[in-house]
């Protein structure tokens, strides 16, 4: 079992942080690929709109920086992508939804045995699938929502509002929220898209969004960030766009959640269910609903939580202590102190005269 640190436990936190700064100061020169391109429709989004001054490859290029690593941005829409991969020590994935936060970036490194940040495979794979990670919280006993599926064909609309979710991907791309019968048809064409894959049709419950951060410390050790709540004061919901804050207008307020002690001990108690039962690593966010009665739901589970200087997640770990470049050396000593991958495999040979099949989906 997976020892969990109390956000208020400042000395071992602190502790674990001088722990990590040392061990940073003996990596000077780490070789580290900095995975980030416009390969799903997420990352496409943030890749057009988001300008670069608020990405998280910034940040994380900053902080690479500033550890002293020999690091380069390695694009996957790259034709030689993978064969610089593997001249590197480590991969830092900055990719969100398919491909490379769903298991098969993670996948593809195994093979390489280039050893990564965060989930591995079936982790990754679970907690990417908003179908199947519903599945496996009931399973775990952790409370979520009611849903179904919906995967073509009438659908019977109950007369309460709904939240219509593509399976895969995140920052609510493709997602709505239905007041209206009227409006159920386009939510559920927008949502399956030109692949017609099942959407998530999910109960609206009425609340306050928040989200816990978890970080693996030297030694296994997790430290869960205080609960953080999300007021958008201008969407219906935390949309998209409210996401992106491309004018920075500060639409979002983000604070740490006021909290009645045993309304906290459910939240952080759920956020250590599933980072022990989906198999998690390295760094996770989980998000929340808080319902007006003080029952919390969990939304769905982010094996790559967004690391921009003004992410949830880069709040909440200032908030134990822990600056944004203490962050990612957390990220890359789990990496590397984790048993290698091995199996009996022959070493991959490149060519660079190999053939490769055009993407359907440009960038």
């Amino acid at each position: 079992m997976t020892l969990f640190i109390n956000p208020s436990s400042g000395p071992v936190v602190q502790k674990a942080a001088e722990e990590l700064r040392k061990w940073g100061q003996s990596r000077h020169d780490l070789g580290v690929a900095l995975i980030y391109g416009p390969v799903s429709a997420e990352d496409r989004l943030y890749h057009s709109k988001c300008p670069i001054e608020q990405r998280s490859v910034t940040a994380l290029a900053e902080a690479l920086e500033e550890i002293g690593a020999r690091w380069k941005v390695l694009n996957p829409c790259e034709p030689d992508f993978i064969m610089e991969l593997v001249g590197y020590d480590v991969a830092l994935s900055n990719l969100h939804g398919p491909y490379g936060e769903d298991g098969r970036l993670q996948g593809l490194l195994d093979y390489l045995r280039v050893p990564y940040c965060g989930s591995g495979v079936g982790a990754s794979a679970v907690a990417a699938d908003k179908i199947l990670c519903k599945r496996v919280m009931l399973t775990l006993g952790v409370p979520t929502p009611g849903w179904h599926v919906w995967s073509g064909g009438p659908m019977t609309w109950n007369g309460r509002p709904v939240m219509v979710k593509p399976p895969f991907g995140g920052s609510s791309v493709g997602m709505s929220l239905v007041r209206d019968p009227a409006d159920l048809p386009g939510a559920l064409a927008d949502a399956s898209g030109d692949e017609g894959a099942p959407v998530l049709v999910e109960e609206y419950v009425t609340g306050t969004p928040m989200t816990v951060g978890l970080l693996e410390l030297p030694g296994g050790s997790v430290v869960a960030f205080p609960p953080l709540s999300t007021d958008a004061a201008e969407a219906d919901f935390y949309d998209a766009d409210t996401k992106l804050d491309v004018d920075s207008r500060g639409a979002v307020t983000v604070r740490v959640a006021d909290l009645a002690p045993d309304v906290l001990d459910k939240i952080t108690g759920d956020a250590r269910t599933l980072w022990d039962g989906l198999g998690l690593r390295g760094s996770a966010r989980i998000d929340f609903i808080l319902a007006e009665d003080d029952e919390p739901y969990v939304l769905e589970v982010n094996s790559t939580p967004g690391m921009s200087r003004d992410s949830n997640f880069a709040v909440g770990a200032a908030m134990v202590g822990l600056t944004h470049t203490d962050v990612v050396l957390a990220m890359l000593h789990e990496a590397l102190a984790r048993p290698p991958y091995d199996v009996p495999l022959p070493t991959p040979a490149f060519s660079r005269t190999t053939l490769t099949r055009e993407a359907a989906v440009s960038p």
